[in-house]
């Protein structure tokens, strides 16, 4: 049950930052020109990349408890 719940949990994260921004950033990042808009969208990539990482880092650190736990 909880690999199902974790797992639909991160699919949802990760399917949500994926293909798009927040409004303001897709609107500003669409009225200017393509070089500008690929770095916008660089920018908000690398902003939102550590928060992921921390989050799979506890994701796996409550994984591996867990196994060590059942293993007693």
């Amino acid at each position: 049950m909880r690999k199902l719940l974790l797992a639909s949990v991160l699919w949802s994260a990760l399917s949500l930052t994926a293909p798009a921004q927040c409004v303001m950033c897709f609107r500003t990042a669409k009225a200017q020109n393509q070089e500008r808009s690929r770095v916008m969208n660089l920018g908000i990539f690398v902003l939102g990349a550590p928060p992921f990482l921390i989050l799979a880092g506890f994701i796996g650190y409550v994984f591996r408890r867990d196994r060590m736990d059942q293993e007693k």
